[in-house]
């Protein structure tokens, strides 16, 4: 990907001021983009889930991410873990926008034929922290695009974090800054719960998703 590739600066009107807000002196000196800077001001779920994902964990999460496309509610994600590309496949297949946030340069990123089209159509937002000098992602890039990733959106859902993973680690910082980080409300997640995550069952994240809608 190298068209239409973009440098947004801290300090701009159009840099997220979310992310500003919630990572302080931590907060990316620059981003790059591909798309409609504006639609950074449409977020409303970061998506961060643990590459290995519980049964359990998996069939609510395919309940839940269709629910939130069809609300029409704003996902950011990395969408690189297994659970995380499947729901991006899901909510491609909708109507609403939805950010693409890789752990590289977006010079090095290539998109696949269905994320091409909707990057061309205006619904994906491709964005990255990284310059082209860093040609492919490693453990801590993805530490830093996770915590972009949560900073840049009103609230976190993490469907599942293995205890002592670095999606946890995204999920203690979130909560640390006094933003929303939810979960499904299972045995596996309990660790999560314990460190301040909220517990919801799918019907009440399909509530919470038709009321970001409204707002």
């Amino acid at each position: 990907m190298r068209a239409n590739v973009v440098r947004i600066n801290r300090g701009d009107p159009s840099y997220p001021h979310c992310v500003a807000d919630h990572l302080g002196d931590d907060a990316p000196t620059a981003i790059t983009l591909r798309g409609q800077p504006q639609l950074l001001r449409r977020v409303q779920l970061g998506l961060i889930c643990s590459v290995s994902c519980p049964g359990s964990v998996v069939i609510k999460t395919y309940d839940v991410i269709r629910e939130l496309r069809d609300a029409g509610v704003v996902v950011a994600g990395g969408f690189r873990s297994p659970m995380e590309r499947e729901c991006l496949d899901f909510l491609l297949r909708g109507t609403q926008p939805v950010i693409l946030c890789p752990a590289r340069g977006l010079e090095w990123l290539s998109l696949t034929p269905q994320q091409e089209q909707a990057a061309e159509r205006g619904r994906l937002l491709v964005l990255s922290i990284f310059g082209p000098e860093t040609t492919q992602g490693t453990v801590a890039l993805a530490l830093r695009r996770n915590d972009f990733v949560a900073a840049l959106a009103r609230s976190v859902f993490v469907p599942h974090a293995a205890p002592g993973g670095k999606t946890e680690a995204t999920a203690i910082r979130a909560i640390a800054r006094s933003q929303d980080v939810l979960t499904f409300d299972d045995d596996e997640n309990a660790q999560l719960i314990g460190l301040g995550a909220k517990p919801l069952c799918v019907r009440d994240l399909v509530r919470w998703a038709r009321s970001q809608e409204e707002q």
